[in-house]
């Protein structure tokens, strides 16, 4: 393998790592980037075989607290002028959206637990692999607008833009990589677990196990394996 273009991930706090996504990418090299506590460069996209950028508690917009977000928007944009595969979760998302000139805004409410996605492309590459609908962990107060030329992919009943497509680049804001160890891990974390209860209620750890259940098992693996051979062509 030696030679091989990498496959980076972005991620942006510790707790929210690519988790089951690098199950797809068994003996393909990654780089993980934790972009807010480096200032090591962004590799040049020529040099991967795609991108995943992971979510975050913070904004697109807190870049007077979080410089190099603006940075990750400019090279998102160059990413795409090469075509490099993008996959955007949750805060990756939002950032895939502002470089592709969306609004990225608070939403009435936030978004937090097992919901239904109603999936409006069936015939998309990655999309298809979740059928028509499927129960996936939503956690997000922010949204955005479908940006300009893109495919609106899949919708909730509280989001009209659950995931869009441009090109080869996809931006999901719910969480198809969560199983039992992902919620223990952001269980254990603080900040996820204040949130948790401030939006469910003291219950939350419990009603969040009932709502896994509702998720298939390994639901988000087809996507997942779809989105690793589209970056197996820049390999």
């Amino acid at each position: 393998m030696s030679g091989a273009r990498k496959l980076l991930v972005i991620r942006h706090v510790p707790w929210e790592g690519p988790h089951t996504i690098l199950d797809a990418f068994r003996g393909i090299p990654v780089d993980v980037l934790d972009v807010l506590e480096t200032a090591r460069a962004l590799p040049a996209p020529t040099d991967l075989c795609g991108v995943v950028l992971m979510g975050g508690p913070m904004s697109v917009t807190d870049t007077m607290r979080y410089p190099r977000l603006s940075d990750e928007v400019a090279w998102l944009r160059a990413a795409m002028a090469v075509e490099l595969p993008i996959l955007g979760v949750c805060l990756g998302a939002q950032l895939l959206a502002t470089a592709l000139g969306a609004r990225v805004y608070p939403g009435p409410a936030k978004e937090l637990g097992f919901a239904p996605v109603t999936v409006l492309e069936p015939s998309d590459p990655l999309l298809a692999g979740l059928g028509s609908a499927a129960t996936v962990l939503h956690w997000h107060g922010e949204v955005f607008d479908l940006p300009d030329h893109a495919t609106r992919l899949a919708c909730s009943e509280r989001t009209a833009v659950q995931a869009f497509r441009l090109a080869n680049a996809w931006g999901m804001l719910f969480h198809a990589e969560a199983d039992a160890s992902l919620l223990d891990l952001w269980f254990a974390e603080p900040t996820m677990a204040s949130e948790a209860q401030e939006v469910l209620g003291t219950g939350y750890e419990a009603l969040l196990r009932a709502g896994l259940q509702r998720m298939p098992e390994g639901l988000g693996r087809p996507v997942f394996a779809a989105f690793a051979k589209e970056c197996a062509r820049c390999r």
